[in-house]
This record gives C-alpha cells, structure tokens and sequence, in this order.
C-alpha cells in the first residue's frame, strides 16, 4: 500500500535543521490512508522532502522523523542497523558495563529508551510508533547486545498520552531484578523492575565523580539526594561527614542500604522536605562545606517554567546563605526546558540576593552514553554546577 504523504508548514526550518517533530498544527494536508503508527512521508508547503516518520493523530507531535530521507526503506533491517549503531557508538566510547544504550531522538530511533544495568536491559516504548516496532527491536537488542535477559519498563505516565497501556514485565525468562551495578568504584542497588524511569539514573555519573575535588575533610549536605548518588561520592572521596536529605522514605532507605554495602559510616540518610530544612537552616545559621542541590525536573513543560524557575531560584537562595566563603554549591536542573543560559541566569540572581559571589568549579552535563543532537534541543537536558563562595 502506497504511503500516506503529509504536508508541513516549517517556517522557522525546524525540521530541516535537524528537529524531528512534526506538530499537528503544523499539517496543512494529508494525502493517502494510514493506521495510527505506520510510516509516512513528510513535505514542506515548497514540496521539499522532509523525511518519513511514524505517525500518531492522537498526539500533539504528530509525526516522529525517523530519517529525512524519503526514499529510505524503514523496515526490520533498517531498525537493526539503528539499534547496532547506537551499541557500536557506547563501546566506542569505551562503555562496557552499565550504560545507556538507546537514548530516543540522540541516537535516531525517537520514542525508545534502553539502559544497561550489568548484563540485563531494561526498555521503554514511549510512543505508539515505536511500540508498534516492538518485537523487532527485542530481536536487534537480543542479537546486538546479547544481555542475559530484558524487563519491560512500559509503566510511564506519558504512554497513556500515546493511547498505551502502563505495564512493566520480563521478556521472556525472569531474573533477579534487584541488582548491584559499580559506579566510579561504589557499588549501588538498582532495582529494575521497580526503581524511577529505567531502575536507576545513569545520568549523574560524571558529575558525581566532580565530588572528588571538593569533598576531602569537608561537611556536605546532598538535597533531593534520592538514592544517594552524590552524598555516596562525597563520602567515598573522604567528606568528614555526609547527610542525605529526600522526602522519599523509600529512596532514604535505598541509599542508606547503599552506604552500608560500601562501609561508609560518615554518610547518614534523612527523610526530610529540602525546602523547609533549607529554610530553617537558613534561619538559625547552620552551615555546611558543601551543599549538593539535585531536584526532580520542576518544569515539565514550557507553561511550568515561570514558577519552575522561581523554585529553583528560592532554594539555590537559601543553600548559599548555608555555606561559608570558600565553600562549594553544586547545583543541578534535570529540566529540559530550564536551558542552561536561563540555568545560568537563575542560579546568579539566586546569589545576587544572597549577598554571596560565585567562582565557576565545574560545568558538567549528560555524560557520553546520553549524547546530545545538535538541532534537538530536548536531548540536552541535565545542568551541573560546582561553584565556589568567596
């Protein structure tokens, strides 16, 4: 059957750029049938090819680009070489052990996620096109990656906005899903089948090694320290004394556990709202050497950032008023829409209000195994600030 043909108006050349998405108020035509999911042909008003993608008309982002040419063949052979190239690309860069092996629009297969803990896979579909891909991409991981086995993580909120299910389960045979993956030579729990996203960010790991510089012999405090990661790294690297703080009981319980199985006695977890504790603190003078900021993502979307930036902003304000001069804020935004300018522009006027002048340490973001495409904007989404008072 003949492909269905759209017609896209892209007058700020989104697309041609490099941009992937084709939002439904972009469409000024369609031509031809098709299934929610099947491929289709893409064309500026100038009839200009744009590329082929996956189609969706209950999503907002109508069409997923999967190559921008539209005479390609998007067919079985064609996902295998995208999933073989994505695996060639992280044992290029030198990752053998737990990585991120499929990162969506990054590696040219939007909609799917796949993380590498040990040998076991844990996958996302997202959309409904990539589902609809399902058991190929099983396949071209089983053959390219080889892993002892794979749990579906399909248990995300944003399939719902697809027309999918939430469900999560082992592909083929089970195993033990709790696990114990190496991290600059700690070793962390990882629960696939229940922990956030995947099981467990892999995102932080080069900026949880910049904990080294600063850590030795001081006093540091990790807000929103989920399951530990940089309050576990600050300790590791010699910290006097390390508290955790999340509102989590269950993600204080994880990264206790972590501490234990790593013998790191001067590290001690807390369930605590960072706000509050932060406030008080700030009120009576405590200080600490350190204070590690590493919130969940507070804009979602383009309409939560105006209040997303005044959260950031009040609680970089009151960690800087809780550390001394030539103490250290390392402060994180996991939010996509908080570009780093704008990341950049808080974080000072934070510091403006609070009496305190900053010294750039450290500027880190996603590491290789997260690659960011230039032209998508929206894989480019983790900020890592080390700065000192003076």
């Amino acid at each position: 059957m003949p492909q269905a043909r759209f017609t896209v108006n892209d007058t700020h050349d989104r697309i041609r750029h490099g941009h992937p998405w084709v939002f439904a108020t972009q469409v000024v035509k369609e031509e031809g049938a098709y299934e929610p999911g099947d491929i289709v042909q893409v064309f500026s008003t100038r009839r200009e090819p744009l590329g082929q993608g996956y189609v969706n008309p209950r999503s907002m982002i109508r069409v997923r680009l999967l190559t921008r040419h539209v005479e390609d063949r998007v067919n079985r052979a064609f996902i295998h070489e995208r999933i073989a190239k994505a695996w060639a690309y992280r044992q290029r860069m030198g990752y053998t052990g737990s990585c991120r092996v499929v990162f969506g629009e990054a590696d040219l297969l939007p909609g799917l996620v796949v993380d590498k803990f040990n040998d076991v896979l844990s996958v996302q579909f997202l959309t409904l096109g990539m589902e609809r891909w399902k058991d190929v991409v099983l396949e071209a991981l089983t053959e390219v990656v080889k892993p002892t086995g794979i749990y579906l993580r399909n248990d995300v909120p944003v399939r719902e906005k697809e027309g999918l299910p939430l469900e999560k389960g082992f592909v083929g045979k089970s195993f033990p899903t709790d696990l114990v993956i190496d991290e600059n030579g700690l070793k962390l729990n990882v629960d696939v089948a229940g922990g956030q996203k995947t099981g467990h960010f892999l995102d932080q790991v080069l900026n949880h090694a910049a904990m080294a510089k600063i850590s030795k012999g001081m006093r540091v405090l990790d807000c929103f320290t989920h399951t530990g990661g940089f309050a576990l790294h600050a300790a590791h690297y010699g910290a006097a004394d390390v508290e955790g703080l999340d509102i989590s009981a269950e993600a204080v319980a994880l990264a206790t556990r972590n501490a234990e199985q790593n013998g790191l006695a001067n590290c001690r977890f807390n369930v605590a709202n960072v706000f509050d504790h932060l406030t008080e603190a700030s009120r009576t003078g405590k200080q600490w050497d350190v204070i590690v900021l590493d919130p969940p993502a507070f804009a979602k979307s383009k309409g939560a950032l105006e209040n997303a930036y005044r959260g950031y902003k009040e609680i970089n304000l009151r960690a800087l008023k809780c550390i001394p001069a030539g103490g250290f804020l390392v402060t994180c935004s996991c939010s996509q829409h908080m570009v780093p300018d704008l990341f950049r522009k808080m974080v000072l006027e934070a510091a403006q209000d609070a009496g305190r002048r900053l010294r750039e340490v450290y500027y880190g973001t996603q590491p290789p195994d997260h690659p960011i495409l230039w032209g998508v904007p929206e894989t480019h989404y983790l900020k890592c600030l080390v700065l000192q008072v003076i």
